[in-house]
């Protein structure tokens, strides 16, 4: 009778994951964004994986190791395996709103891989600006280039709203900001 409390704590699955990471990370269109996942000692010579989907059955593989150290690049993603930390890096490059979406980290073995899901939010470069009360009744515009005569004007304020090519112009007069959203 004394050998079933322990033998009890021993069967309870879940009390340690082989992989962890992040559950969220997010980053603006057009950056970089890094996310590291941590394995148990013990996992150091099997491929590690990046993949994409929600359901880990139909997950699309984009980067895999090669069971070593050394980083591999597939299009705008890389994974690299630091064996001395246990730590699987990827990068996901020139980010897009599309990228939005479920990863796994994963760690082939014979049988069921390992795995733990991250959701990545892509979303537009925000920028708020804020004015003083004298130029209520101006104008306000984002603009790329130098000031004055050298800055072309992308977007502008007539209005609540003002929609550009690639930016939009976002008004709260009672607060004297406007926001602008640039998008790919």
């Amino acid at each position: 009778m004394w050998l079933l409390p322990p033998l009890l704590l021993l069967l309870i699955p879940g009390s340690s994951a082989v992989i962890t990471g992040p559950e969220e990370v997010s980053g603006p269109e057009g950056s970089s964004l890094t996310v590291q996942c941590r394995y148990d000692p013990g996992w150091e010579k099997h491929v590690k994986y990046w993949c994409r989907g929600a359901a880990w059955s139909e997950c699309d593989i984009l980067v895999r190791t090669t069971g070593s150290e050394w980083g591999v690049k597939e299009d705008r993603v890389f994974i690299r395996d630091n064996q001395t930390t246990h730590t699987i890096t990827v990068t996901m490059e020139k980010l897009r709103q599309e990228d939005t979406d479920t990863y796994w980290c994963g760690i082939e073995k014979s049988g069921s891989d390992h795995g733990v899901t991250v959701k990545v939010a892509v979303g537009p470069v925000v920028a708020q600006c804020r004015y003083d009360q004298r130029w209520e009744a101006h104008v306000q515009r984002w603009c790329e280039g130098a000031e004055g005569s050298g800055c072309t004007v992308l977007v502008h304020s007539p209005g609540p709203e003002a929609k550009g090519k690639r930016s939009a112009v976002y008004l709260r007069p009672e607060e004297r900001v406007f926001t602008v959203a640039v998008h790919d």
